[in-house]
């Protein structure tokens, strides 16, 4: 798994594509939490849920479904005192989680990603994974292996976040600078 700054930076340049060069904080904010907690399911390895169980690690929280249940949980959180429109706002937080999910079937490590559950548990990879798999716990991610993580998450997740935002930002500035007619 990329690790959670990663995830977050992800979240961000989607963001960043939906939103523009002003993005409200709150939603960005909502969307990094939500592109990072798919993570939160490895506290079932306290409770004896193996990883490959539906709940284990890279399971039912790595998938669309729960991509989904949660930018449906999360929309009004981001709406509280306005803000963009639910469908945006929705499909923002939904790209944001399944961001995660899929960041994690390019790492080269583990069972491969629950990405249809509930519906089949079965685990997927992508044929192209340079990503090298974060370790598992704070204590061991600070540490030489964790920088070499680091390095690969830099080229393979934030290059193309900032590249993902500074073509959308482009795109935007040269459509409003296009004369209509």
């Amino acid at each position: 798994m990329p690790s959670a700054f990663s995830h977050a930076v992800a979240a961000l340049g989607i963001g960043t594509a939906f939103f523009g060069r002003k993005p409200p904080a709150r939603v960005l904010g909502l969307g990094a939490l939500c592109a990072a907690l798919p993570d939160a399911d490895v506290i079932g390895f306290r409770f004896g849920v193996r990883y490959g169980d539906l709940l284990g690690h890279r399971g039912l929280t790595h998938s669309f479904a729960f991509a989904a249940a949660l930018a449906l949980l999360a929309t009004p959180l981001a709406r509280k005192d306005g803000g963009p429109p639910p469908g945006k706002l929705w499909t923002y937080l939904f790209l944001a989680t399944a961001s995660h999910g899929l960041l994690d079937a390019m790492t080269d490590g583990g069972l491969g990603i629950a990405l249809l559950a509930p519906f089949k548990n079965s685990r997927y990879f992508f044929p192209f994974r340079p990503i090298e798999v974060s370790p598992i716990g704070i204590g061991r991610f600070f540490s030489e292996r964790g920088m070499d993580v680091l390095k690969s998450e830099f080229l393979w997740v934030w290059l193309p976040s900032l590249a993902l935002a500074g073509i959308a930002l482009g795109l935007r500035e040269s459509a409003r600078r296009r004369p209509i007619g």
